[in-house]
């Protein structure tokens, strides 16, 4: 690791307490908010792979995926049928500005609450749809929730956990989107067995996890940050001795009083979030999301059984491989659960860059080989083994690295009086991104065929030379202290004057 490029994070305080049961079991119950997100993820590519939905609801793809002699690689191109994928995505975006608003003045608690019930809604209108356009609604509102959620959730995590733990506890977050996915894809593995409303009862049972997180958020109380935030000291000083299990929480209480007072001055924070000194905290927010859906996952997320059946697996043993990468994808992240606060974000980072990008241009080569530029062609018994195990590997890497990533670092390195604004602009960079990337995959698939993964690799390459040089590390710095890691750094201290930078409570 060049050490040139890394900020030393310097005097960071080490703040009296301990890792109290009641800070894990409230950060486990908050992180279940990725529970939806994930499992709308995971849901939607395997129903658009079951003949029986495509039937119903997109004939035209169904018919053409019939045909003889079709491309192999543009099968399932249909914008309709995209549409009905990413309309979620571009709902959750907008909804993620009205979030930060939530969040800002009534609290995290109810911006995860309100997620929860709109995706309950959404998850009974797919469940009972009979034509397309209740799909879509349905997909709204399921967007406005997964909005609400991602903007409160990452936050709530970061100012509940104590420095030395927020990595873990946040990627939390990360392990309940894949548990989401895995548990998405063992329902279609299961449901596609019944032929006439499989679909509809994978649909339908999005309102477990929404009920989860639902049920979860009454329980939850508010962070100390957000109770001060809002004028309530004695609350919050009662609940930051709670969570760290300590009643000499003065010095960190006085930070983050401080903070609140720093950020109270900021009245307009998407404004204020332009102003030079938050530059590298801008870049990060939009760098961060749209890099991670450049990594290409949700090509395997999304249509992982479209994908797996255009290569000419069976539809069995589409949905089984993309059970296989679900859990490859929680194991990942059980990896970076593990080491995220002792080898740091970078090393993670730049290690999973290196190996998603060997295996995504390994798989370009294969399919070139063997489906050319034509997209007629079959994999054989021990290509499509290979081919498998590839992107395994690719899933495994991504899930240690800009899979829980590209959601701890945004959430942690924002202070206070823009912390929501931060927040807001990160998911909705990711859900715009994730809102394109799924609108255009089935088309680029069509088009650009075996180099998409080309195209993928080589914004990963981009991606880890941006973290390389560009993102100083992050690991046991506590939040309200973030500020010194861009002071410190060799680019981004021009930007973060001495005068704006607090440490120690000075100036």
């Amino acid at each position: 690791m060049a050490g040139g490029f890394v900020a030393s994070t310097g005097p960071a305080k080490i703040y009296a307490g301990r890792v109290t049961a009641f800070v894990v079991l409230t950060c486990l119950v908050s992180a279940t908010g990725g529970l939806i997100f994930g499992y709308d993820i995971g849901i939607s590519g395997g129903v658009t792979s079951m003949d029986s939905f495509l039937k119903k609801f997109f004939p035209n793809v169904f018919r053409k995926m019939k045909r003889a002699h079709t491309n192999d690689y543009c099968k399932f191109d249909n914008q309709l049928l995209t549409t009905f994928t990413s309309s979620l995505y571009i709902a959750g975006l907008i909804a993620s500005f009205f979030a930060s608003a939530t969040t800002r003045l009534m609290g995290r608690k109810p911006s995860i609450l309100l997620g929860g019930l709109f995706f309950l809604s959404g998850a009974a209108i797919n469940g009972a749809a009979v034509n397309v356009a209740m799909l879509i609604v349905g997909r709204i509102l399921l967007g406005i929730g997964v909005g609400f959620g991602n903007q409160s959730v990452p936050v709530y995590l970061s100012e509940m956990a104590p420095a030395r733990l927020r990595g873990a506890l946040n990627i939390c977050f990360q392990v309940f989107v894949n548990t989401g996915i895995l548990a998405a894809s063992l329902i279609n593995y299961g449901t596609q067995r019944l032929h006439n409303w499989g679909w509809r009862l994978s649909l339908a049972l999005a309102a477990v996890p929404a009920a989860v997180m639902t049920i979860g958020s009454l329980w939850l109380p508010d962070t100390p940050n957000s109770l001060i935030e809002r004028g309530h000291q004695e609350k919050a000083r009662a609940m930051l001795e709670k969570i760290r299990g300590t009643p000499e929480v003065q010095e960190e209480f006085d930070d983050l009083v401080e903070a609140s007072e720093q950020s109270k001055k900021v009245k307009h924070p998407f404004r204020n979030i332009l102003e030079r000194k938050y530059r590298p905290h801008l870049v990060m927010a939009i760098a961060i999301p749209f890099f991670q859906q450049l990594t290409g996952i949700n090509v395997i997320t999304f249509y992982a059984p479209v994908l797996f059946k255009t290569l000419g697996f069976g539809n069995n043993a589409a949905l089984f491989s993309a059970v296989m990468t679900g859990l490859t994808l929680e194991l990942g992240t059980f990896v970076s659960l593990a080491t995220v606060d002792k080898v740091g974000r970078r090393f993670l980072f730049i290690s999973g860059g290196i190996i998603m990008f060997i295996s995504q241009a390994t798989i370009a080569a294969i399919l070139g080989v063997k489906f050319g530029g034509s997209g007629q062609g079959s994999l054989s018994k021990g290509f499509a083994v290979l081919v498998v195990l590839l992107i395994c590997i690719y899933v495994v890497s991504f899930a240690w690295s800009w899979g829980p990533l590209g959601w701890l670092v945004p959430s942690e390195i924002f202070p206070l009086e823009v912390r929501s604004a931060g927040q807001s602009i990160t998911v909705s960079v990711n859900l715009l991104f994730t809102f394109a990337v799924a609108q255009a995959f089935l088309a680029m698939l069509c088009n650009m065929k075996y180099g998409l993964f080309l195209f993928f690799g080589g914004g990963v390459v981009v991606m880890t030379v941006f973290v390389y040089f560009l993102l100083p590390e992050t690991k046991n710095v506590p939040i309200e202290e973030m500020a010194i890691v861009w002071k410190e750094h060799w680019f981004w201290k021009r930007f973060v004057a001495e005068d704006n930078v607090t440490i120690d409570g000075q100036k």
